[in-house]
Parts: C-alpha cells; structure tokens; sequence
C-alpha cells in the first residue's frame, strides 16, 4: 500500500524533529551548573574536560543518559546527571550543539598531527566520525576537541575503564600505541 506524499512529508518533519523541536533556552538554563567545568557556552575552562559547543545533540544526550544509567562513570558527571530528566537531558544537549566550538588554544606539532592523519586513514576513523571528523547522531565530534581529553578518552578506551561505546572505540584503540594516541591527539585538535 502506497502512503500518501503528505502522510511521507508529515513523517520527514517527525523524524527531523528531535533536535530543532526541543527547547534550547530550557537547555540553557539547566546547563548553568555544568558552566564551571564546560564553559558557559560549552567551550570548557580545562584541556581535560571536554569541549561541548558544537557536539551533536544525540552524542551528548545518550552520554548525560548513559552518565545517569552508570553505563559510563565519572566522579563529578555522575552526580550531576543523576536526576535530570529526559527532557532536561534533550534540552541540555541542544543547547550544547547550538554552541560554536571555539579554537583550541594548544600548540599543535605538525609532524605529529601528519602522523596521526596517516592513523586516523590506517584506522577508517571517518566512517564513524564522517570526513571532517564532525560526527553523526550518537558518533561524537572530535574535529577540535581538546588535546588532553582525547588522549585520556582513547586511553580509557585502549584499558577498557570506559566502555559505553557498543565495543567499536573499544576494539580500534587495542591496535593504537601510545604514540599513536598521543598524535591523533593533535590532529584532532587541530582541526577546525
């Protein structure tokens, strides 16, 4: 049975809804607690913590979920995603992704970030994380992201303490070395 273009039209609009729909001011005003570590507008105030301007909305969403469900563990974020809400975790995660990613203020080394491009090809990084390394729904973007926290984050891959991944960042950072760790760190952040 062939559905009507509209009833196509009206399912479309339902579909790309989630992000657009949901209430960004609402996001902003629940996120003011996280601005002592993330930053007022989601561009962090420590090279370990992440950057979160810019983000997808459903890669924070499932993380603040997964944060609150204890599929994911952290002494500070732990706590604070306890009682949100759905929707305040939808709300915060939108407000986030509205946000511009500010430059990275690390001095990236040329050499290194070379190398760690050539990693990132040897690896099939965009497959997952999309050419620009910008992300998709529940794929992060690292493009930019903080030097330091994506070497903690890989590393905590690579020694299997974070594992909220369904095994795939799991399973490609047992094949890194520490170098390689270290220069996907500046190549990710060099990127903007």
């Amino acid at each position: 049975m062939r559905r009507p273009r509209m009833m196509w039209l009206a399912w479309a609009l339902l579909v790309a809804a989630p992000a657009g729909a949901q209430d960004i001011e609402a996001g902003r005003a629940k996120a003011q607690v996280c601005a002592a570590c993330h930053g007022a507008d989601g561009n962090s105030i420590a090279p370990e913590i992440p950057a979160l301007a810019g983000q997808t909305w459903r890669y924070l969403y499932i993380q603040l979920r997964d944060f609150k469900e204890k599929r994911r563990s952290n002494p500070v974020m732990s706590p604070f995603a306890e009682p949100l809400s759905r929707e305040d975790m939808i709300n915060i995660a939108n407000f986030y992704a509205a946000q511009k990613l500010k430059p990275s203020t690390f001095k990236v080394d040329d050499a290194k970030a070379r190398l760690g491009q050539a990693k990132a090809q040897e690896t099939l990084c965009t497959m997952c994380h999309l050419g620009g390394f910008l992300g998709q729904n529940e794929i992060p973007r690292v493009a930019g992201q903080n030097y330091e926290y994506i070497v903690l984050q890989l590393k905590a891959f690579k020694a299997r303490t974070r594992t909220n991944d369904a095994g795939t960042m799991t399973s490609v950072a047992q094949t890194l070395s520490e170098a390689d760790i270290e220069n996907l760190g500046h190549f990710l952040t060099g990127l903007r």
